[in-house]
């Protein structure tokens, strides 16, 4: 199973009501999003004048690039299937996909705050969330994105953002069956946003007619993947031992002190 979304751009109006949606929902800060909707155009292609809109968001990779960067220590994790009842343990750090329904999700109370997954995503679909900070962890924030509404989902429910949209442009199911609404949209030809660099098979689909496909995929499709920052994950695996070594007398201090300095080199 591996669920996926389409989006049909031939459908789409551009209203925004699938962001306010998420954020409503999820309590997202104003200036942040776990999707976002951005107009393109109108602008000339080779298929013609073009003009339509970008509705962006966690794509739940096949190979997601935000996995292996993940600083936390990793733990053993008992996953379950919300529709036959198997379990299945594996070691995961705070950003891991989700064995039985191919979901990249985040531990927030393990999730360090460092950012270096969200610097690694070539879809720009996460950021850290300075309202939600993890004191035992001494983060600054913690990881936020799309999760495909999975508490709703399980429920029986639409993601908040699919059930909003009110042209229907958004599609949400299983893309391994071959008889659901997602699988018939990509018999159709929606396609993802890859490239020769970014081919990481991201499981957010399009639908669109050849000249809007075109401006598209010009001005929207990654090109380049993001290299890791070990100073960074070094720094995210030190912050939680400096935490709680800050009461003891000198080594706090030098331990706080150095902790700052390479925090401060932005190197």
């Amino acid at each position: 199973m591996q669920y996926a979304m389409v989006i049909d751009l031939n459908k789409c109006v551009g209203c925004h009501a699938c962001t306010i949606a998420c954020k409503a929902e999820w309590d997202v800060p104003a200036d942040k999003g776990r999707n976002w909707v951005k107009r393109l155009g109108p602008a000339q292609t080779p298929e013609g004048l073009a003009s339509t809109y970008y509705p962006g968001l966690c794509n739940h990779c096949d190979s997601p690039a935000c996995v292996p960067v993940c600083p936390a220590d990793p733990i053993q994790k008992t996953f379950k299937d919300a529709r036959t009842g198997k379990t299945t343990t594996l070691e995961v750090a705070a950003t891991y996909k989700e064995p039985f329904n191919g979901t990249v999700q985040v531990d927030k109370e393990r999730c360090l705050g460092c950012g270096e997954c969200a610097s690694a995503c070539p879809y720009g679909a996460r950021y850290v969330n300075e309202n939600q900070i993890n004191e035992e962890l001494g983060s600054d924030g913690t990881i936020d994105k799309c999760t495909y509404c999975m508490p709703r989902v399980n429920a029986g429910l639409d993601p908040a953002c699919v059930q909003t949209c009110l042209a229907g442009a958004r599609i949400f199911g299983d893309i391994t069956d071959p008889n659901s609404e997602v699988s018939r949209y990509k018999k159709m030809g929606a396609k993802n946003l890859s490239s020769t660099a970014v081919n990481i098979g991201s499981n957010g689909y399009y639908y669109a007619n050849k000249r809007d496909d075109s401006l598209l995929r010009s001005t929207s499709t990654p090109t380049v993947m993001a290299s890791v920052n070990h100073r960074r994950q070094l720094l995210a695996r030190m912050k939680p031992m400096m935490n709680k070594a800050k009461n003891l007398g000198m080594l706090g201090l030098v331990g706080a002190v150095a902790v700052k300095g390479m925090s401060d080199d932005k190197e």
